[in-house]
């Protein structure tokens, strides 16, 4: 066989193990694996480095407007930029319905938006208004696009559909074999923590971190569960910030529920007291859930090395702080009012890798699952994210000995500042290809724009999540009626 590309001479990273080898590229697919492969059209030498899948990146927000109508400042064009150049191959981003609107045509403008990636896309389908012809037409649509995924929120009176919206789409979901993923924070103990902040005063950037308080997001989460197993439905739940959440969804998930979870880097490595910087600095690391605190951050290092969370993904939020994006509604207002979200798709990977390889926290087998493997799995991403062949040639190159700092620079996005600015990280992604084409190479972009492809996914796998009982759909408890169809 001809290649159109070999990799030769590097470690190949994979969640099973590390083992030096070639990896031959034919028609943008991994054609072999081998000791030695000679040929080759374009040869990239990999000695001294890490060869792994290029990094799957499932939730990040671009060129996306809030509730509240921010639109975010990155678009797919530089979005994808910067998601390349940390080690990403392609990712999810989420597609917002806002209420009243047609999913078709939500659709049909991130099918404009997306077509400028360099990076391969999918979409996450963010459902604010599930009426009838939602969940009987559109949603159906979606599904058979390859859209397998939902988001729903529990919080936010303009997106939190309520406990029955919810059982709904997770009904739609499960008919269809989509997962269903859940901002979950309980929106009237928010609600209550800002009126007895607002009543004394308190509302600088750093009582962002005490509005929203670790119950709320645990009864949240908790709650979430509960309804997806009735529903006996996969539930997803995103940027896990509490310990008591990370229990609870073990607890869940060692008792057989259909369910995954992710947290964030900057759960990981920022804390409240971020937020406590002078003058409106701290308004920069307004997100929610809220960032935490030390101890918070030992407790989900210790889940992700156990394996609670399937991945450690950005939760990508560009608003620049400024009046386009933190300072929309002017410079010196209520926490309240900036706008919630902060970036990281570029460094989502280099500084998981430092703090977590480097660092000892994990192994270089779980950054691999962490980074992608298990996210396509999750999302039924069914060519991406393992090397092996016939899969999609992505591919990350690392060079594990790389010491840097961290500079907005580097970044490649369109934002005017990043949390991590100044910290110092070891490894780095060198290479990245999508479907057997460098995009990235030694700090210089290759790629071209629209260079990637939507890619639709499969229904979430669920062979090792049998789900919970519950005895009221058992027909012997039931009288024998099939309540679920």
């Amino acid at each position: 066989m001809t290649f159109d590309c070999v990799i030769h001479g590097g470690q190949i990273a994979t969640t099973e193990g590390v083992s030096t080898g070639d990896i031959g590229i034919k028609d943008g697919k991994i054609a072999a694996l081998a000791d030695k492969i000679e040929g080759g059209e374009h040869r990239i030498d990999a000695g001294g480095r890490i060869v792994m899948p290029g990094g799957i990146e499932t939730h990040a927000h671009i060129a996306q407007e809030s509730s509240s109508g921010v639109m975010t400042a990155d678009d797919y064009l530089s979005g994808s930029i910067s998601a390349a150049f940390g080690g990403n191959s392609s990712f999810i981003p989420f597609a917002a319905q806002q209420r009243g609107e047609n999913v078709d045509d939500v659709l049909a403008t991130y099918d404009a938006r997306g077509s400028r990636s360099v990076i391969d896309y999918s979409y996450h389908l963010i459902i604010s208004d599930p009426r009838e012809e939602v969940l009987t037409d559109q949603l159906p649509r979606a599904f058979a696009r390859g859209i397998t995924s939902f988001k729903v929120f529990m919080t936010y009176d303009l997106m939190n559909i309520g406990d029955g919206g919810m059982l709904d789409i997770l009904t739609v979901a499960r008919k269809h074999g989509a997962i269903t993923m859940v901002h979950a924070e309980n929106n009237d103990m928010v609600k209550w923590m800002n009126r007895q902040l607002a009543d004394r005063g308190l509302t600088a950037p750093r009582y962002h971190a005490i509005s929203r308080p670790e119950l709320a997001e645990q009864e949240a989460i908790n709650r979430a569960v509960q309804l997806a197993k009735l529903a006996d439905a996969a539930l997803f739940v995103v940027h896990v910030s509490t310990e008591g959440g990370a229990e609870i969804i073990r607890r869940e998930q060692f008792n057989g529920a259909k369910l995954f979870a992710e947290t964030c880097p900057q759960y990981l490595s920022l804390t409240r007291n971020d937020l406590d910087r002078p003058g409106m600095e701290g308004a920069k690391y307004i997100c929610s859930p809220p960032l935490r605190d030390t101890q918070t951050q030992e407790a989900l290092w210790h889940h992700i090395r156990m394996g609670t969370f399937v991945g450690v993904h950005s939760d990508h939020a560009p608003y620049r702080a400024d009046a386009t994006g933190k300072f929309l509604n002017g410079s010196d207002v209520p926490y309240p009012k900036i706008a919630n979200g902060m970036p990281g798709i570029g460094l989502r990977l280099p500084w998981l890798f430092s703090e977590g390889v480097v660092g000892g926290r994990i192994t270089l087998e779980q950054f691999v699952a962490l980074s992608s493997t298990n996210t396509a799995k999750v999302f039924g991403c069914t060519t991406k994210g393992r090397i092996a062949p016939g899969m999609d040639a992505d591919i990350a190159i690392w060079d594990p000995e790389a010491r840097y700092t961290v500079t907005l620079e580097d970044q490649h996005d369109n934002m005017d500042y990043t949390p991590l600015d100044g910290r110092e990280l070891r490894g780095r992604p060198e290479t990245v290809l999508t479907r057997g084409e460098v995009i990235v190479d030694k700090g210089e972009l290759k790629a071209t724009e629209g260079q990637g492809r939507f890619f639709g996914r499969a229904p979430v796998d669920l062979r090792a999540r049998p789900g919970a009982p519950v005895k009221e759909f058992d027909p012997a408890q039931n009288f024998g009626t099939d309540l679920r169809g």
